[in-house]
């Protein structure tokens, strides 16, 4: 019977989404192998509440991409439901991961209390949901066997499986996986690409390559476009930050803790180096940015040849006079009373909470103020209203008028663009499937069309929970 004796790819994340990044692979010899277990985030937030689609007690390995919450984001929940084999990930990404997660925990601890005191008071508290996880539920998780990877090196996951991690040029740690498995007599490569970087070298230097996939299973976040020219994209941010402080306005930029912070602080340090930045004052206004920031200071070898200059001549990647660390929530509400003068950097980056809501109760009012966004916004969040045009957004149960200008600069994107995704699969000596993931529907459609065009070559766009057995 066909699939007997195939290898079974199955996704129970990300499939026809962006967020939620989760894809099982069974091998013939009954090993079951997890690539990623992330969270969903946005309108599919709901689904995290869900049953996986598979039994957690019977994965062999978990192995990660990266430390991003759509792709870590529910290991807890994998643990907390059974999985007790080994994690496998570079050591940055095992770093970065805890601290994500434990934010995430907090969070929806917090908000949980929050929700329960209310239901109180209604007596419907029996009503209220849990919150997914705990912190002691994190903290489980490295009770785990937890096994750190080098890049470029074959380690052993299995009876008859191999894996490498190659840097995927995405953030700090991050990495593309092949697998190799012997099926029948000989051997079969897997390729998943976890979130492939693009050509700016800002803060990651650029993606590797992989010779040979049997199959692929890649990305397509930004399958339906091209991203603007890093120089092109730099000069608009350069822009709209100098007019709106010379305009006494403030700048106020949602940024998600890993990557994008640490781009945007290298940008505003050449800056001031170049004698281009107004006097001002720049807040980290984000915890878990503020952590990252220091994570990524360890593995400076790890960073773009302009991160390495910047260290070798400041001792510091990221400082510069005018920057301020705020990690506590006294010194974030002070920031509200900075009226002109002040660059605002906060989590989270889709803002689905965290302190860029209060930043925006405060400041995306006023028209001598700058909101810019420099990274994507799933559908559902706050972030996707503003950037459609929204009028009005509520934050906190209070409808708040948006007056400040709105800038949406995509070149500083940490994923790949159609081109990119295009030039890294033709890179391949050999390339069999390719299977999409991690991208909205109409966007793999128009990617699906492209690679017919350009590779001579007909993508599956993976749906959920079905079965695709490997050539």
């Amino acid at each position: 019977m066909k699939g007997e004796k195939m290898a079974i790819l199955e996704s129970h994340g990300a499939d026809e989404v962006v967020t939620g990044s989760c894809h099982l692979l069974k091998l013939e010899n009954g090993m079951r192998i997890l690539v990623d277990c992330g969270m969903y985030q946005g309108r599919e937030e709901p689904r995290n509440w869900e049953p996986f689609g598979f039994n957690p007690k019977k994965v062999d390995a978990l192995l990660v991409t990266h430390a991003h919450l759509d792709h870590v984001g529910r290991i807890p929940k994998l643990v907390k439901e059974g999985f007790r084999g080994p994690i496998y990930a570079t050591e940055a990404t095992f770093e970065l991961a805890n601290i994500v997660l434990l934010d995430s925990a907090k969070l929806m601890e917090e908000d949980y209390r929050t929700r329960y005191k209310k239901a109180q008071r209604r007596g419907e508290e029996k009503d209220v949901r849990p919150p997914l996880y705990t912190v002691e539920d994190v903290e489980n998780v490295w009770l785990r066997p937890t096994i750190h990877v080098k890049y470029g090196k074959w380690f052993r996951v299995g009876k008859g499986v191999r894996a490498r991690y190659r840097n995927a040029g995405h953030i700090l740690g991050s990495a593309f996986i092949e697998i190799e498995y012997t099926e029948g007599e000989g051997k079969k490569r897997i390729v998943f690409s976890g979130d492939l970087g693009n050509k700016v070298e800002v803060v990651m230097p650029r993606i590797e390559h992989a010779k040979i996939a049997d199959n692929l299973v890649i990305e397509s976040t930004y399958g339906d476009r091209d991203h603007r020219p890093l120089k092109e994209s730099i000069k608009e941010f350069k822009k709209v930050v100098r007019d709106t402080l010379l305009n006494r306005g403030n700048v106020i930029i949602p940024s998600f803790a890993i990557e994008r912070t640490q781009d945007l602080l290298c940008v505003l340090k050449q800056m001031y180096k170049d004698k281009e930045l107004p006097y001002c004052k720049v807040f980290l206004d984000t915890p878990m940015g503020i952590r990252t920031t220091n994570v990524f200071n360890k593995y400076v070898d790890q960073l773009s040849p302009r991160c390495q200059k910047f260290y070798k001549e400041d001792g510091e990647v990221f400082q510069f006079p005018g920057l301020i660390f705020t990690p506590e929530v006294e010194d974030s509400k002070r920031i509200n009373d900075v009226a002109r003068g002040a660059i605002i950097i906060a989590g989270s980056g889709m803002c689905t909470g965290g302190r860029i809501l209060h930043h925006f109760k405060h400041q995306i009012w006023n028209r001598r103020n700058a909101v810019i966004f420099v990274g994507y916004q799933a559908e559902g969040t706050i972030g996707r209203e503003i950037v459609e045009g929204a009028k009005w957004i509520k934050i906190y149960h209070e409808d708040i008028r948006v007056r400040a200008s709105i800038h949406t600069i995509n070149g500083f994107s940490a994923h790949a663009d159609q081109d990119e995704l295009i030039d890294w699969m033709k890179a391949f000596k050999r390339l069999g499937n390719v299977f999409l993931v991690h991208g909205e529907l109409e966007k793999q459609l128009v990617l699906k069309k492209v690679m017919k065009k350009r590779m001579k070559k007909e993508p599956i766009i993976v749906e959920e929970g079905k079965d695709y057995f490997l050539d």
